[in-house]
């Protein structure tokens, strides 16, 4: 009880900071429609479940298996996919909450920077979005907050057991995603934090890069569980496709870094806003005090931000989630350092002019997401445009209506992706039917397709773009098609439509 007592103030903001939390994200967790990547990563999550031969099935298109075996486990306690996978997301969101809370009480020594820095990622927009989806990016950013916590831990304290605690970490990270590496890459920069003053340096010094190197031994030993898989030299084929291997950029160090920082700064300004960057700067100023752990943060931001935008070939807002959540605990700093230089009503001024941005986007992204200020390329990726799921819960639910009278055919635009992926996480264990993905598509429909229609009925979905179609989501015109469900979606001339196939 006297714990309870002394910090009951902490406590409480805590027990409000998870409300907040599980208020923001579960309520609306399936508001979104189930978009391409989402469709792809359940349903690998959803064949590595019944077959362990494919626990490692993610490496056939060269990405890592963490969050597909997360999403599996998930699976087994929850019916809806969708759900399981997003629900896989806020579990990671939060661990990274958590990890706010010891990162920002470690690096500043104050629980109440730790307790706003958890409080600023519940309502960060960047992750309000990213939480709520079936994708690697939350889990990247659990991994990215707790790593550089233990890499402040292992720096100040030089110990073993947070030299082993950190390489779980980092090799949780690589097991995850590609830039989970940033992990160890960034570790020669947190040499700012070793004071060489002290006494016996030197000696601290070469154990600190003995435990160093143990986190990159175990990192790189983490890492190569996936050899294990004749599919793991696709990994670099795939990342060849979003950025530029070494052996070709040093052919063209500036070919992409104008455009990539052009769209990293739009996507920074819209997602982070510029109230919480000119509040993370102003800890650099506020007072001199860790100067070396806000040194460490800024770093932690802008190398991986210069970094990707000279090497980042097919790029995405994701890719600048982890390195901006580095700017929370020094916005954390700033607003408990003012708090006891201002006045009560200045500081609530202060806290509602940096907060402000961060509330209105919120809100628009719960309650009017297509005209939400966050990039276009989200946008149209999770609602607006082909990517989007628009009218698959519309056309599942048709179709299973009709297998559960008599066996049915379901063909779809495309051998991979949103279809047929979609439309098999639902049905494909239904005995009573049938799905095939065809592509490309010309002006005359596939005989299997034509085959079918005469035993069964054979339905077809189209939802993106092709050279025979009339539009997006529109089969060509001389296919022998009737029209059962076209949703719209608010790109314009942009559809999901459910055809039934006539016999010929």
């Amino acid at each position: 009880m006297g714990f309870i007592t002394k910090y009951k103030t902490e406590i409480l903001f805590s027990v409000g900071v998870f409300v907040l939390f599980c208020l923001l994200r579960l309520p609306t967790l399936t508001q979104l429609p189930i978009f391409t990547d989402e469709a792809i990563y359940l349903r690998w999550a959803q064949i590595a479940l019944h077959d362990a031969n494919w626990r490692f099935i993610s490496l056939t298109d060269g990405k890592q298996p963490l969050f597909i075996w997360a999403v599996l486990l998930s699976m087994k306690f929850i019916k809806d996919p969708l759900v399981a996978g997003r629900l896989v997301s806020v579990g990671a969101g939060f661990m990274t909450m958590v990890g706010f809370f010891f990162l920002g009480r470690e690096a500043f020594k104050n629980r109440w920077v730790g307790l706003v820095s958890a409080f600023l990622y519940a309502i960060f927009p960047f992750a309000l979005v990213y939480d709520r989806m079936a994708i690697y990016d939350s889990l990247v950013a659990t991994f990215a907050i707790w790593g550089i916590y233990l890499t402040i831990l292992l720096f100040r304290q030089q110990k073993l057991d947070k030299a082993l605690l950190m390489g779980f970490v980092t090799g949780g990270a690589v097991l995850n995603k590609t830039n989970g590496f940033f992990n160890i890459y960034l570790l020669p920069f947190a040499f700012i934090l070793f004071d060489f003053t002290q006494k016996q340096w030197q000696k601290r010094l070469v154990r600190l890069l003995g435990l160093c190197a143990l986190v990159v031994v175990m990192t790189y030993g983490f890492y190569s569980i996936l050899r294990l898989s004749p599919y793991f030299y696709i990994i670099n084929q795939k990342n060849a496709v979003f950025f530029y291997p070494l052996s070709e950029w040093i052919h063209h160090p500036f070919l992409t870094v104008f455009s990539d920082f052009s769209a990293f700064n739009d996507w920074f300004m819209r997602y982070v806003g510029l109230p919480l960057g000119l509040t993370a700067l102003a800890a650099l100023v506020i007072d001199k005090k860790f100067w070396r752990e806000k040194v460490l943060f800024l770093l932690w931001f802008l190398i991986p931000y210069v970094g990707f935008a000279f090497i980042g070939r097919t790029i995405y807002p994701r890719y600048i989630f982890p390195m901006t959540l580095t700017l929370l605990p020094l916005v954390a700093y700033t607003l408990v350092v003012l708090q006891n230089k201002l006045s009560q009503t200045k500081w609530w001024i202060v806290v509602v002019l940096v907060l402000s941005y961060s509330i209105l986007t919120d809100f628009l992204i719960i309650y009017n997401f297509a005209n939400s200020p966050i990039p276009a390329a989200d946008k149209g990726q999770y609602l607006t445009a082909w990517p989007a799921g628009v009218g698959v819960k519309e056309t599942t639910e048709y179709l299973s209506q009709q297998a559960a009278t008599h066996k049915i055919y379901i063909g779809t635009e495309g051998t991979f992706g949103l279809m047929p992926y979609a439309l098999e996480l639902y049905l494909v264990d239904n005995p009573q039917v049938t799905i095939k993905g065809f592509w490309p598509i010309n002006s005359t429909p596939p005989k299997e397709l034509l085959a079918a229609a005469h035993k069964e009925d054979t339905y077809v979905v189209f939802y993106q773009d092709c050279p025979a179609c009339q539009g997006v989501g529109v089969a060509p015109g001389s296919w022998p098609l009737q029209k059962i469900i076209q949703i719209k979606r608010i790109e314009a001339g942009s559809y999901l439509t459910l055809y039934k196939v006539l016999a010929p």
